[in-house]
């Protein structure tokens, strides 16, 4: 079976191939603002001017014509609705024209199977850290559980925002990383952790008001330090709640390496073991789509077209999984 993933819900505008289960393509075209965050109008006419071209180069990459493939998966949620707009309408577009089976896949759960697949995890808990979603989620009862999340803004828009307040421009995690890492006074901030919830409004506006009091070396080091041990103890009791012994960290934000430390030593700590995603599962692209979207057909999940419309607010938890 040849399945093509069509991702959009942010930034990223992805096509990816997966034949028989395996990724042959993954091919991207990304939007970067000029300044500031994301721009939902920017990235949606990003989207719509390099579909085409993105589309293109994934099949000539993957060597085959577009008759050739089997079924059309995308993004349909969450997301930002006018990115996701454009995916769907490419998807809808493919499938109507060649007469293949539909899927629209959760976004949040892509992550996660492209992260199984290719770490080998079984079970996982996994922390989802991204710019618009941060959630500690495992399997149970059938379904992928969202045991902890984020009350206000996710962990990569926090990193945004401060990064912006120091001068960093879009993408900021990098930069605010090597800057941690430079750091050498720690700083106390606010810590906010809610049974397996977690809090960064606060903390976010105390570093930006701490800025003109210290160097931003360290005024990275301790923000990053605050932020990711309420991380490593929201997923902490997500493992001893569910006896798991596995932990994936996916999402942009997995790429940090001073996250992966601070898990890697918790689960050793518990006797588990501590994995993320390969940098290029870990940033949104197609070939999760593609991927997840074989899954469920295979299962004998589909969408309708009058089914097909984007889920901006579409929830883990809602999701059937069927092949846990």
């Amino acid at each position: 079976m040849i399945t093509l993933g069509i991702e959009s819900t942010a930034h990223t505008f992805g096509v990816g191939v997966v034949v028989d289960g395996e990724v042959v393509v993954n091919q991207k075209s990304m939007y970067r603002p000029e300044k500031g965050g994301i721009h939902p109008g920017e990235a949606s006419e990003h989207h719509y001017a390099n579909a085409v071209n993105t589309l293109k180069n994934a099949l000539s990459s993957a060597n085959i014509e577009k008759e050739e493939i089997d079924s059309i998966a995308f993004s349909q949620g969450p997301g930002i609705p006018q990115c996701l707009q454009i995916g769907a309408t490419t998807a809808r577009s493919l499938s109507q024209t060649l007469d293949i089976p539909l899927v629209g896949v959760n976004h949040c759960l892509a992550h996660i199977e492209i992260g199984k697949k290719e770490t080998g995890v079984k079970d996982p808990v996994t922390l989802y850290v991204a710019g618009g979603n941060s959630q500690v989620i495992g399997a149970a009862g059938g379904r992928y559980r969202v045991f902890g999340e984020t009350l206000d803004i996710a962990i990569g828009n926090a990193i945004d925002k401060v990064a912006r307040k120091i001068g960093i421009p879009h993408p900021g995690g990098p930069e605010l990383e090597k800057l941690a890492e430079k750091g050498e006074k720690f700083i106390e901030l606010p810590y906010v952790v809610k049974g397996m919830d977690f809090s960064y409004s606060g903390l976010v506006t105390k570093v930006q008001r701490e800025l003109k009091n210290h160097k931003k070396e360290d005024i990275c080091y301790s923000f990053q330090e605050h932020a990711f041990a309420m991380l490593v103890e929201a997923t902490e009791r997500a493992m001893a709640h569910t006896g798991k012994k596995e932990v994936l960290i996916t999402g942009g934000v997995a790429a940090n390496q001073r996250l992966n430390q601070m898990m890697e030593t918790m689960a050793h700590e518990r006797g588990a073991i501590s994995v993320k995603s390969p940098l290029k599962y870990c940033m949104d692209n197609g070939a999760m789509i593609a991927y997840t979207g074989q899954k469920m057909l295979k299962k004998g999940v589909n969408t309708q077209f009058k089914d097909s419309g984007i889920r901006p607010g579409w929830r883990t938890e809602q999701v059937d999984v069927p092949w846990l």
